[in-house]
């Protein structure tokens, strides 16, 4: 996922000394650097592709078919920079970001304009990762929040949100719910919205020995919508076996790749 310049970029971002935009106990970082995130970015893309411009934009311009795994790079560099890189990296991550997203631009197949620096629309995306995100972890985590942790990882996640240029987002537990009830009636399953989710779930680029093991975190991923996302996408629900064998795996799988992921001592 972190691409052939992985050492490069992990010395960049965790070595380079100057002042970060959270601090070491934040739960943005626990958050954002756990094994968990596997599972709440599946959830968070499935989410998010319920608003159908921000589906035309992604399916227009972001090759998520084409390169996969370039742009998923892409966004777990990001990720990564903003949660534990320098101010100033930081910052220029965001900025190259906003001068994509200032290009991208056109019309939804229900003729609609959109553009994606459009702060209504990136305070969606941003209100969905923050619940998928944060789902994942109290789920899946090595250590899950506390009621306060949880708020202060809302706000704390917020400041990107304001650095990308969405419009208010929420800053609390409670304004984080509000405001996806809010989106609610602008949320449709698209035909583009149900084609992602079949990459995503049922035939992701990937060799056969690996799809069992992501196919078990894809399914928690579905695990994690809400039931009115999961109706949308026509994504079925067998609650005894979600809540048995499909969550057994996710604990497992988030345990392996925590293991896998620890660095050499």
């Amino acid at each position: 996922m972190a691409g052939p310049d992985e050492p490069t970029n992990r010395a960049r971002i965790h070595d380079t000394p100057g002042p970060r935009w959270f601090a070491p106990d934040s739960p943005v970082r626990a958050v954002h650097g756990d094994a968990s995130m596997f599972i709440g970015g599946i959830a968070a893309l499935l989410l998010q592709s319920l608003h159908p411009l921000a589906m035309a934009a992604v399916e227009a311009h972001s090759g998520y078919k084409g390169d996969p795994w370039g742009r998923l790079q892409r966004t777990s560099t990001f990720l990564a920079v903003t949660t534990f890189g320098t101010e100033d990296h930081a910052q220029q991550a965001v900025d190259r970001v906003r001068a994509v997203h200032a290009r991208i631009r056109g019309t939804a197949p229900d003729g609609r304009p959109y553009r994606a620096d459009d702060p209504h629309l990136l305070t969606w995306v941003h209100t969905a990762e923050a619940y998928c995100f944060l789902g994942a972890h109290q789920r899946f985590g090595a250590h899950p929040l506390n009621e306060a942790e949880r708020t202060r990882y809302v706000a704390e996640a917020a400041r990107v949100a304001r650095a990308l240029g969405a419009d208010d987002p929420p800053t609390d537990l409670p304004a984080l719910y509000r405001r996806l009830d809010a989106y609610r009636p602008e949320l449709r399953a698209t035909p583009a919205a149900r084609d992602a989710a079949r990459f995503l779930l049922l035939t992701p680029p990937l060799p056969w020995a690996a799809r069992p093991a992501y196919g078990v975190l894809a399914a928690n991923a579905v695990g994690l919508l809400p039931s009115w996302g999961r109706r949308a996408l026509q994504l079925p629900r067998i609650p005894l076996v979600e809540e048995t064998v499909v969550r057994l795996g996710g604990h497992g799988m988030t345990r392996t790749i925590r293991w896998a992921m620890r660095p050499p001592t």
